[in-house]
């Protein structure tokens, strides 16, 4: 049963009333089922005892004496549980308490004032006077020594914030600046709670007072982008409101390093906000739901969600798109609508999702003669990804029930094609913008639903020959087409792949194809421009093409202005037609000897011209090239590399990811017997992975580098260090793509193999003393940037090297082929550098994580051995001032003396230094130098204790209490 509540003494001597309050408190720290009674017990003492006044002045003045004693018998009990650490269960119900109690009497003196009409708001009242003191008194633990003080105190506040009342403009200020101070702490426990604080505090700030300085939601956004603890940032994001101002900052943590975070945005927070209103009410649209969002919004929702790696994130993400289907008037139809549909795949991964999520949904689809007569860019769309579904479900059955003939979707193809043919759009008015906007909608939704009839098309079952030759001849008429516009190449060519014969079929007709298209713009004989542009007669084999004679070209310098427009129009569709050919191309370049006339009469010279566009799709069209001959690609490699630092951003990228595709495609032939290649590669790769300035850019070259190194091409430990340092450094903190792949890289990369651990192990140091280093240097600029600490350093190496993790990740026990003395050796690296006299804040770092490291119960006697050698020259020539981290390593040696106290057993310096594999460790002790007399230490001496005084409060309150003391603040 829970415990009764105390209940006032009859008796109001204010000492037994006070006395009365620790019984309350002793009840309320065991559980908190008990604190509403105990809310009305303790407001019941407070009243009684605000009571008890003292007359001053002859009676003008009077002296709260009884609500002094009420609210120094309540901080002094609360105080005895500001120390205590977190998770401790008392004191987070002694917290609540307080925080509860807190809103009760304020809400008791609201309605006190209610009642009586005639009583002034502004005068002050038990609870504003209660309430502000015991600000003003948690205010002071802010900027506590102690580390649980301070987080307790953030804690009381976080709880109470809310449930104030009014409370002075002076303490409201002070408590705004304090809380924005602590965001800063260095323990993510405090700024866990400080954010709460503030997440509650920036929905009633005005903006119009602030003098200076940033606002606080300013202030959270940033610490949600920047913060390095997870919980920090997760506890912004659940907190702080969702507005358009938020909602981009809130979407960017969509690609959050951490996947906890990545899931609570789809489901704690686009989710909840989809749609707002009270219970009982009509709902309205919330800020997140799909119709209030942006195109771009709610693609990148949809896009980072579905493609996360981790599968609880895609779950999040299809349940809430499921969600919106179900918040549509025409259910799926109407999720369409939302997207662009003729770019990218986010609307297609989005329906994917729903057919997978609800299946009743699916289930309920039938496609009748009237659905493909009335075709929609969205029904079209539905339909081509329900075949998709199909097929990749294997649900022939279905397909077969829902899909007409092959011959009939030819029609429905032809007819969409006709369509658009006949569309005038060279006709429109131009005065009327209305009109004009119309009509290109028009055109474009046209343009989508032949686009979808193509791609379902190449789902569909061409056993019927009459079906297949009728579609074939279809869409190569279709591709022979001078004005079809870009969106449709690619589905022309997927079906054409699907009904070649070959590869060679497939490129022959592609050639001759763009030959044809060519020769129509270049030659001047019309009767020659129809033959060129004519397809074979219907007799025709769909695998033959007939020999026509290509027409005399007129030279380009020969041409009028309109007919060079013409010209370099066929030529960027006849570029269009050769990326999309060679996308799908496997083959050999040697195999396809006709690719070789295109690349001298049409790739190469567009690489060459200055015209952007012309660059651009040449470039493509060269390195795909490049990925199906090798000696191209040797050739072309210099190239690529060469153009790269003078390119503009757009080509920048395009050779940068030709070159990686180079690289994974032909190592062997890129640096067989070329050793210096390599190292050239190397230096290129660091050289522009430092400089390089577009954020974008410096996304592909780091992830274009992981992968060579993840394959073992590139082994130099500098990289390595390189994209380490990348990935801590401050100036990518923004680009999100960056940090999430290089996240993943060194996970990876550490749990990959032994060798690649302890690759790991042997960078720590020299990353470790370089951030310390960039971190001192960024201190001394005027604006200084908000770096990673040594601390996270530490703890990443330390997660990278857990040989634990690794053991995991390849499914082996630790030492069978698992190094399980790795975070051994990192612990003699960390003793060495402990010798540096430079380091001061770090040195507490290391020290620390000694403590942290794994160390086997079997180890090599040598490494042992060097492990407390180290120890004992560190503290005899080193010794460490700081108590911190005089106590991390002293309790690392009792760790080290304990655990392998055999083989330390009867073992001394002398007969150490006789062993010859200690020889390199001797040299290093003998070559430390104290920096004086006084420092060599005699560890046997003993200790002189001094006397300490330490000024506390202390309140008991029983036996079953809280027996802890508190600092004075």
């Amino acid at each position: 049963m829970p415990a009764r509540a105390a209940q006032a003494s009859h008796d109001s001597s204010p000492q037994l009333l006070a006395s009365n309050i620790s019984r309350i408190f002793q009840q309320a720290q065991d559980s908190s089922t008990n604190h509403q009674k105990n809310y009305v017990a303790l407001h019941k003492i407070h009243a009684q005892l605000a009571q008890h006044t003292e007359s001053l002045q002859k009676g003008k003045l009077f002296k709260m004496i009884g609500e002094r004693m009420f609210e120094d018998t309540f901080l002094s009990l609360l105080m005895q549980a500001l120390s205590l650490k977190k998770g401790m269960r008392t004191a987070d119900c002694i917290v609540k308490f307080v925080a509860g109690y807190t809103k009760f009497v304020n809400e008791k003196a609201a309605e006190d004032r209610n009642l009586d009409e005639d009583e002034d708001d502004d005068n002050p009242t038990t609870a504003s006077r209660f309430t502000a003191r015991l600000l003003k008194h948690l205010l002071k633990g802010f900027v506590a020594k102690d580390k649980n003080v301070r987080f307790r105190v953030l804690q009381s506040v976080a709880e109470m914030i809310s449930h104030l009342g009014e409370i002075d403009e002076d303490i409201y200020a002070s408590l705004r600046t304090a809380l924005i101070e602590r965001v800063s702490d260095k323990e993510a426990t405090v700024r866990y709670q400080a954010v709460i604080s503030l997440s509650k505090l920036c929905g009633s700030e005005n903006l119009s007072e602030l003098e200076e300085g940033e606002s606080i939601l300013e202030i959270l956004i940033d610490t949600l982008a920047h913060d390095p603890s997870p919980e920090v940032r997760k506890a912004v994001l659940v907190n702080f409101p969702v507005t358009v101002e938020t909602l981009p900052a809130i979407l960017d943590r969509t690609r959050d390093t951490d996947a906890i975070i990545r899931k609570v945005v789809y489901n704690a927070v686009l989710a909840k906000h989809t749609t707002q209103g009270e219970e009982g009410e009509k709902e309205t649209l919330g800020i997140t739901h799909p119709r209030v969002l942006s195109i771009a919004q709610r693609e990148l929702i949809v896009k980072n969600g579905l493609g996360d790696r981790e599968p609880a994130v895609r779950a999040a993400a299809a349940s809430l798109i499921t969600t919106w289907v179900h918040e549509g008037q025409s259910g799926v139809v109407s999720l369409l609508s939302l997207f662009d549909l003729g770019q990218g795949t986010v609307a297609a991964d989005a329906l994917m999702s729903v057919f997978t999520t609800d299946v009743a949904i699916f289930n309920d689809f039938e496609f009748g003669d009237q659905y493909w007569t009335t075709l929609t860019p969205e029904t079209a769309f539905l339909a081509r990804v329900f075949v998709e579904h199909c097929k990749a479900t294997k649900d022939e059955t279905r397909l077969e029930a829902t899909l007409p003939v092959v011959t009939e979707i030819a029609f429905h193809i032809q007819q969409a094609y006709s369509l658009l043919s006949e569309f005038p759009g060279n006709h429109v008015n131009l005065e009327d913008d209305n009109e004009f906007a119309r009509r290109e909608d028009e055109k474009i939704d046209r343009e989508l639903v032949l686009a979808e009839l193509l791609k379902l098309a190449v789902n569909l079952d061409y056993s019927d020959e009459i079906g297949r030759r009728k579609t074939f001849q279809l869409v190569r008429d279709i591709l022979r087409s001078e004005n079809l516009p870009e969106v449709l190449v690619a589905p022309c060519l997927d079906v054409l792949r699907k009904l070649s014969t070959s590869e060679r079929d497939l490129i022959r007709v592609v050639v001759e194809t763009v030959q044809e298209i060519r020769d129509s713009v270049y030659g001047d004989n019309e009767d020659e421009m129809e033959d060129a542009s004519r397809g074979p007669d219907e007799d025709s084999s769909f695998n033959e093409t007939p020999k026509k004679p290509r027409p005399a070209r007129n030279p380009v310098e020969d041409m009028s202005p309109e007919q060079k427009v013409r010209v370099d129009q066929v030529d960027l569709r006849s570029l269009s037609l050769c990326i999309g050919m060679l996308e799908r191309v496997d083959g050999t370049f040697e195999e396809n000897i006709m690719l070789d006339g295109i690349l001298k009469e049409l790739i190469i010279p567009s690489v060459q011209r200055k015209d952007i566009a012309f660059r651009e799709s040449g470039l493509k069209c060269l390195g795909l090239c490049c990925l199906i001959a090798k000696r191209l690609a040797l050739q072309s490699i210099n190239l690529f590399m060469n153009q790269i630092p003078s390119s503009p951003t757009s080509i920048k990228m395009i050779l940068l990811q030709i070159l990686f595709d180079i690289f994974m495609k032909h190592e062997t032939e890129m640096f067989k017997n070329q050793g210096n290649n390599l190292e050239a590669l190397t230096d290129f790769l660091m050289h522009h992975i430092k400089e390089e300035q577009d954020p974008k850019a410096k996304a592909i070259l780091c992830e274009g580098t992981a992968k060579l190194v993840l394959s073992g091409m590139i082994t130099d430990v500098n990289v390595i260090k390189n994209l380490i340092k990348t990935y801590l450094s401050p100036l990518t903190a923004d680009n999100q793509e960056l940090r999430q792949c290089l996240a993943f890289f060194l996970q990876m990369y550490s749990y990959s193999s032994p060798s690649n651990q302890r690759r790991m192990r042997e960078i720590f140091i020299h990353v470790f003393l370089d951030v310390s280093e960039d971190r001192k240097e960024a201190g001394k600029s005027d604006e200084e940037p908000d770096m990673v600490s040594s601390a996270q350093v530490a703890a990443m190496f330390l997660d990278w090297t857990d040989p634990l993790r690794l053991s995991h990740a390849i499914g082996q026990q630790v030492g069978n082929g698992v190094d399980e003395a790795v975070q051994l050796d990192m612990a003699e690296d960390v003793l060495r550098t402990l010798f540096e006299k430079d380091l001061k804040e770090d040195k507490r770092v290391l020290c620390q994580l000694l403590n942290r490291l794994y160390i086997p119960d079997v180890v090599d006697d040598y490494k042992i051995r060097s492990v407390k050698l180290l120890i004992d020259h560190l503290r005899t020539r080193r010794p460490l001032r700081d108590s911190v981290c005089n106590t991390a390593l002293t309790k690392f040696d009792t760790t080290i003396i304990k655990k392998f106290e055999e083989q330390l057993k009867h073992s001394t310096e002398e007969e150490f230094r006789k062993l010859e594999e200690l020889n390199e460790l001797f040299e290093f002790l003998d070559s430390i130098i104290p920096l004086d007399d006084d420092e060599i230490i005699d560890l046997d001496a003993p200790r002189k204790k001094g006397r300490k005084r330490l000024a506390h409060s202390s309140f008991s309150i029983g036996t079953r209490g809280l027996h802890c003391t508190f600092q004075a603040l």
